[in-house]
């Protein structure tokens, strides 16, 4: 039995994900002919100098904000009786990419766009938020990683959610696959692979969500 505050918490979650996957789904009709959704990433929707970078910077503050407190408000209480890892693992989500890297959307912007002449790689590290969003990404996609294999062993020992463990040790490793895949992608396809990393992430935060959200009220 989950409590009714515990269920509000996760439909908050759930509608994190919902509008983070829809925005950039979005963006990319805003962007101009230059931008390629195969070749460019989501941050470069973000950078600098970018068409209405400040709409999707309010909506992933937004996102990261909702995730962060699905995580310690819904996913915590309902994981407990699965011990320390109940704990650990929502903190670790709260602090991922989906968490703490989507609340700091506006000091991660990158000094320009690659789908803007003259822009490169160097030039999108040479300001602060590009240096800030170097440091803070790679990290935040790696703490998904692991939150999900520490959830899994939380709902492993968690009565009522044995069924949930694999799934989300699959998670993991999906989410690992596709992170290798993003790295080695060529550059005609990096922005791809980082929009089906980020989409298979939301979407398994949105199915614990919906987990939750689902199992029956207290009295």
């Amino acid at each position: 039995m989950i409590a009714d505050g515990v269920r509000r918490w996760a439909w908050v979650g759930f509608a994190a994900q919902v509008l983070f996957v829809g925005s950039w789904l979005l963006a990319a009709g805003w962007q101009g002919g230059g931008y390629s959704v195969a070749a460019h990433t989501i941050s470069d929707m973000l950078a600098v100098g970018a068409p209405a970078a400040a709409v999707l910077i309010v909506v992933f503050t937004v996102c990261g904000l909702g995730t962060i407190l699905f995580a310690w408000l819904s996913v915590r209480p309902a994981l407990r009786p699965g011990g320390r890892f109940a704990t650990v693992g929502a903190v670790l989500l709260a602090l991922s990419i989906f968490g703490v890297g989507d609340l700091l959307a506006a000091a991660e912007r990158q000094g320009c766009r690659l789908a803007d002449p003259g822009c490169t790689g160097a030039g999108q590290r040479a300001t602060l938020g590009g240096k800030i969003d170097t440091m803070i990404t790679p990290t935040g996609i790696v703490l998904f990683a692991i939150a999900a294999l520490v959830l899994a062993a939380a709902m492993k020992r968690a009565p009522g959610w044995e069924r949930w463990a694999w799934p989300f040790r699959g998670v993991a490793v999906g989410f690992a696959v596709l992170l290798f895949a993003f790295v080695n992608a060529p550059a005609g396809l990096t922005g791809l692979f980082e929009r089906l990393l980020a989409a298979f992430g939301a979407a398994a935060i949105a199915a614990l969500a919906l987990g939750i959200a689902r199992r029956p009220a207290k009295p």
